[in-house]
């Protein structure tokens, strides 16, 4: 089965879910980290990092995540150095917002030759970065929307899903102090039939619940998880966008 037709499957039966963004680039004990993680009952593992310069790291990072867990691992790369044949699925994304071609389509073509050697599954992702978007921001040369406008962010998501995009991912970055606003994922709900998925922020159970009551089809945890006794957090977040399982 595919990761991608597990998740639609398994957001049938829980209709939200939640996945854990690891940074490979953060060191850090991780079979106690995956062992915390999973006594709170998340659904699958992204693993990235937005400057990732090491492929080594990155290939050994996910090796041993294989072996010490049997929930989906799905690569989150931030440029071409993200790609691990090691995983079982790759987030084939667009930064939409970018003024840069190069993050938008140009390391997408470069990329394309060796997801298809690797034998990678491919998820095709419409990206936008909300806000400063911090590091991912700072890299992707993304151009912010204006806060007061979120039909603007809206008609991106549209655009991708007429581009044929299943997924869209907003983004408020990797330790964002404001994640993602209701509102925005509220218009974009509104238009976009696809999986929506929301990151950045999300430190709170109050927020958890804003995002998932407004359309957010999955919520991506990062920097919480490296937080002291996290899985306080992580567990109550996890229970409550699962409670109508």
């Amino acid at each position: 089965m595919s990761i991608e037709e597990l998740i639609r499957r398994k957001l049938l039966k829980r209709k939200h879910l939640l996945f854990v963004l690891l940074d490979a680039e953060v060191q850090t004990d991780l079979r106690s980290t995956i062992k915390n993680i999973e006594s709170c009952d998340v659904d699958a593992y992204l693993v990235g990092g937005s400057t990732i310069a090491d492929q080594i790291t990155l290939d050994h990072t996910i090796k041993y995540l294989k072996e010490i867990t049997s929930l989906p691992v799905i690569l989150f790369p931030g440029n071409i150095t993200g790609i691990s044949r090691r995983a079982d699925a790759i987030l084939f994304s667009s930064l939409l917002n970018s003024e840069d071609p190069y993050f938008i389509i140009g390391v997408q073509a470069l990329a394309a030759p060796t997801i298809r050697r690797f034998n990678l599954e491919a998820i095709p992702m419409g990206y936008m970065i909300i806000g400063t978007g911090q590091t991912a921001g700072f890299v992707g040369r993304a151009r912010s929307f204006p806060p007061e406008k979120p039909e603007l962010v809206a008609s991106y998501a549209l655009a991708a899903h007429y581009l044929g995009m299943r997924y869209v991912y907003l983004e408020a970055g990797s330790g964002a102090k404001q994640p993602v606003s209701p509102k925005i994922v509220k218009y974009v709900r509104s238009v976009f039939p696809g999986k929506l998925m929301v990151g950045g922020g999300i430190k709170s159970l109050k927020i958890a619940s804003q995002l998932v009551e407004e359309g957010a089809d999955i919520l991506v945890i990062g920097n919480l998880i490296y937080e002291p006794h996290f899985e306080v957090t992580l567990k109550n977040i996890s229970k409550q966008i699962h409670k109508d399982s």
